[in-house]
């Protein structure tokens, strides 16, 4: 499964310190605008505590997590959608990742720049978000002055299409993003094609300061942006970029100790990871062997056969049934042979629903 998220914000709101942190990878930073130019790729493991529990059940030679992949695009600024600082670069990387994950400025530091001279999350939010609209609005235009012709003469897949691009077009006018407008199935057809920067699921990821991180709460800046994603049906994960790259640079009891003098029951970064996976509709199932107790990646709502087919194209053509137990049921036995003995080991068949948290070995012949 590879889906992507971006991360996007203003120059110098902790982006590329971020991820730097989730990925270890060393982009760039620095205290000026611009010095990501080129995205930056990450993958991540996904932390789960399940694959460490199923790892003492089976006691297999070696474990292997799932993954997830970040995009670090470089600092959008305003009138980026008419080509402003590196807009159309960092507008073409946006479009090619599958959700935005929206790092936000909430805190106050006189040594490091900001962009507009002054700490306003929401007017920094409101300040992309317009990027991205009127970057979708141009393309939107586009494609009424194609289809509207045909619309008037009755062609019913070109009303269908008009209808959508109208609904948009009113969206956008109102600075509104295309993830807010209800389509129809047949009108979600065509606005999936346009490839819209709004329809994109967003997160947005509130950067405090380290006297900050115990009580977010109380972070005036926080507070404003937990209700603007409110308003936009997102989920805000509140993080200190600074900490979370110290603590990206310990390893095991290291980084536990550190978490607990910092009176932090998890980092922020798995926080996000698991965040950003879910927004993507994620899930992950195991398979489990003495060979390899291994986590995957797959969409929810996706059928046994699908999912067979993330290990090797043959297990899904070859298909024939998916023995299942889950997460829960296999820890109350204690072993997958009493899971068996209790009944709980399933036979499923090509309709099956997987469902997070499966441990499947699956049955196929080619």
């Amino acid at each position: 499964m590879a889906l992507t998220a971006g991360i996007v914000g203003l120059p110098n709101v902790g982006k590329s310190t971020l991820f730097n942190a989730i990925t270890q990878a060393g982009a760039e930073s620095a205290n000026y605008p611009f010095c990501t130019i080129d995205p930056n790729v990450g993958v991540v493991e996904v932390p789960d505590h399940r694959l460490q529990k199923l790892t003492e059940i089976v006691e297999p030679k070696r474990t292997v997590p799932t993954t997830f992949e970040f995009t670090d695009i470089a600092g959008i600024v305003k009138g980026a959608s008419k080509g402003e600082g590196l807009g159309n670069k960092f507008l073409a990387n946006i479009r090619e990742v599958d959700a935005i994950c929206h790092v936000v400025r909430c805190f106050e530091d006189e040594n490091i720049t900001h962009v507009s001279g002054a700490i306003d999350p929401i007017d920094d939010i409101e300040t992309i978000n317009l990027e991205l609209i009127l970057a979708d609005m141009e393309t939107v235009e586009k494609r009424i002055g194609r289809v509207e012709k045909l619309a008037r003469q009755k062609e019913k897949e070109a009303v269908i299409e008009f209808s959508a691009l109208q609904k948009l077009k009113e969206a956008f006018e109102n600075e509104k993003p295309a993830r807010t407008v209800e389509f129809t199935e047949d009108e979600m057809k065509y606005v999936k094609g346009l490839h819209l920067l709004t329809i994109k699921p967003v997160l947005y990821v509130a950067n405090v300061g380290e006297d900050d991180i115990l009580d977010p709460s109380a972070n005036e800046h926080v507070q404003k942006v937990k209700e603007y994603a409110a308003a936009d049906k997102a989920e805000v994960i509140v993080i200190c970029a600074k900490i979370e790259a110290e603590i990206a640079e310990l390893e095991g009891e290291e980084k536990a100790m550190f978490l607990q003098e910092l009176g932090i029951e998890e980092s922020g970064l798995d926080q996000l990871i698991r965040a950003a996976y879910d927004l993507l509709g994620l899930a992950t199932y195991f398979t489990a062997g003495v060979q390899e107790v291994r986590a995957w990646t797959f969409r929810k709502g996706m059928k046994a056969p699908q999912c067979a087919g993330i290990i090797h194209s043959d297990f899904e053509r070859g298909f024939i049934r998916a023995e299942t137990v889950s997460y829960d049921d296999l820890v109350a036995a204690g072993s997958m042979q009493a899971a068996r003995e209790a009944g709980k080991v399933r036979l499923e068949g090509k309709d099956y629903e997987v469902q997070d948290g499966d441990i499947i070995h699956f049955r196929f012949n080619v």
